[in-house]
């Protein structure tokens, strides 16, 4: 700290923590300089910036002012606006309104409308907006501005519309919002025509546009105002590695990626989730690998992407070392997330022991959390401890989706446990009022199919609601070779043919089917349809 002697505003300045504050706010108080508005709208803006949880603190500093002045007043309220609720907030307001001293003025309600914009009050910012007309201010420009987000966020277009036409001064943040207002309602057309008409554009502008094409899946159109942009910056080059990994296009998010001058934490994250999300997960931990080795700090989003690509591939030991990095930074693994991610990764490589005393750590099991231990357990033939944890699911009340449904029915498949699929299956129509996917019929048939009782799982085929699935099918026609049933294996097949015409495998489980009944002509003549339809036998499947 700077010496006793140096002025309030110069010791505010340098102060580097909260304690450094409550230091200043001593010496504040021996120098008899409580009221001095300067000083404490200087020292409130500081506890804003440095220690926005003690905010409180800094409401009880202004509360010892006798007549605080609207700029005092202006600056609670943006410090409240920014870390309180908006009842917070407006109560602040209020407060104000009712003091003889002052009167709002177009800086106080700026913080207020992006208060209501923070979490769409809709309600409360038209009164808001309101007040703005009843006190004359809402020619400022900042002020329509403000207005304008809100609606835009709103989906309140025409009325940020009017906001807009009726602001006799614009600058590059109203023509923004208004960009951004018709991005978020879906408009892209009307926010280029905005784009084109802007008389000056900032780099904001050009990444609000671009990221308004990127939201709507045009990368095309933002390809082409990335490549136009006069000065790109590191959000530029985030919007588009971003588009492109979560379009799946991981060549153009790389190459983008290499370009880019700078990248910080979202640059490497986008790249990492997009590798993990698109099946490349060795990608995904080599990009990881980088990133540490250029003293880039992951945050929990970047480890939950990398536990989800050391899930994909089943590496034990890469688990470990991912899980014991993660122990030694400053990540809390005890957010839900991050805790489920774990649990997931461990179940999925093999050592469920460590992700069962995560799974039970959990301060609140969800969904993702019991389906990702669920799976873990069926995979590695736990399949009756997976239809046991499922019961413990919904005894703690838990309502499980199509997902868990799928996750579930898989498992009984697996260990052919034919009752508690069924009953799962009819739980799911008759009590959850699910619809069946074509991934639940398949592991039904899969599961009757198994037990020998196809034509049980034939007859749930022919009741599918939806178009022919070849999984399902093609789960039935495994269920003939294994039980020699050649009649309906020939039906079952012949249905495959009309689905998949080139799968190589169908046509090899029907000659497998004739040859287990030494039907050898048969076996000939699929093989030489095979053979005329070019159709090439896949690697590793035998004829016998």
């Amino acid at each position: 700290m700077v010496g006793s002697s140096s002025s309030p505003s110069s010791l505010i300045k340098s102060c580097k923590n909260f304690r450094n504050l409550e230091q200043v706010h001593a010496l504040i108080i021996r120098r008899g300089s409580e009221q001095d508005h300067h000083f404490v709208t200087e020292f409130i803006s500081a506890c804003n910036s440095l220690s926005p949880h003690q905010i409180t603190y800094a409401s009880s500093v202004f509360d010892r002012v006798f007549q605080p002045s609207i700029y005092l007043w202006n600056t609670l309220i943006k410090s409240h606006c920014t870390q309180s609720s908006l009842a917070t907030c407006i109560g602040f307001f209020k407060r104000m309104k009712q003091s003889c001293y002052v009167d709002a003025d177009k800086y106080t309600f700026p913080s207020l409308v992006k208060a209501c914009s923070a979490v769409l009050a809709l309600r409360e910012g038209r009164v808001v907006h309101g007040l703005i007309v009843k006190y004359g201010t809402e020619s400022d420009v900042f002020v329509g501005s403000s207005l304008i987000d809100l609606y835009g966020k709103c989906r309140e277009i025409v009325n940020a519309r009017k906001v807009f036409d009726g602001m006799l001064v614009r600058n590059e943040v109203t023509w923004t919002c208004m960009i951004v207002g018709y991005s978020t309602d879906g408009n892209h057309l009307e926010a280029k025509k905005l784009f084109d008409e802007m008389p000056e554009r900032n780099v904001v502008s050009w990444n609000a546009m671009i990221n308004g094409f990127v939201k709507s899946g045009d990368l095309v159109s933002a390809k082409l105002l990335f490549d136009e942009m006069p000065d790109k910056n590191m959000v530029s080059f985030d919007t588009m590695i971003d588009g492109y990994a979560k379009s799946g296009d991981m060549v153009s998010a790389r190459y983008l990626f290499d370009q880019s001058p700078e990248k910080d934490i979202v640059s490497w994250s986008s790249l990492i989730s997009g590798y993990a999300q698109n099946g490349q997960p060795k990608e995904a931990v080599k990009i990881f690998n980088d990133m540490i080795f250029n003293n880039v700090k992951p945050d929990e989003y970047v480890m939950v992407s990398v536990m989800s690509a050391c899930s994909q591939t089943g590496d034990w030991e890469l688990a470990k070392r991912v899980e014991s990095y993660m122990s030694q930074g400053s990540i809390d693994i005890g957010q839900n997330h991050v805790s489920a991610a774990l649990v997931d990764m461990h179940a999925k490589c093999g050592n469920l022991e460590r992700a069962e005393t995560l799974f039970e750590k959990m301060p609140r099991r969800d969904l993702i959390s019991y389906c990702s231990m669920i799976q873990g357990l069926s995979v590695h033939g736990h399949a009756v401890q997976a239809v046991a944890l499922f019961r413990r699911m919904l005894a703690e009340g838990l309502t499980p989706d199509d997902v868990a449904f799928t996750v579930i029915l898989s498992a009984c498949s697996h260990a052919d446990l034919v009752d508690e699929g069924c009953h799962f299956f009819d739980s799911m129509v008759n009590e959850y009022s699910l619809a069946p996917t074509a991934d639940h019929y398949a592991c039904k048939v899969s599961l009757l199919g198994r037990a020998g009782r196809l034509r049980e799982a034939y007859d749930v085929l022919k009741e599918m609601p939806m178009e022919l699935h070849a999984g399902a099918w093609g789960a039935l026609l495994w269920a003939c070779r294994i039980h020699g049933d050649v009649s309906l294996g020939e039906e079952v097949a012949r249905r495959l043919f009309k689905i998949e015409p080139q799968n190589a495998a169908n046509y090899v489980l029907l000659s497998d089917i004739y040859a287990a009944s030494n039907q050898w002509s048969d076996v000939d003549y699929v093989r030489n349809q095979m053979s005329e339809k070019g159709i090439r036998k896949l690697r590793g499947c035998s004829w016998i």
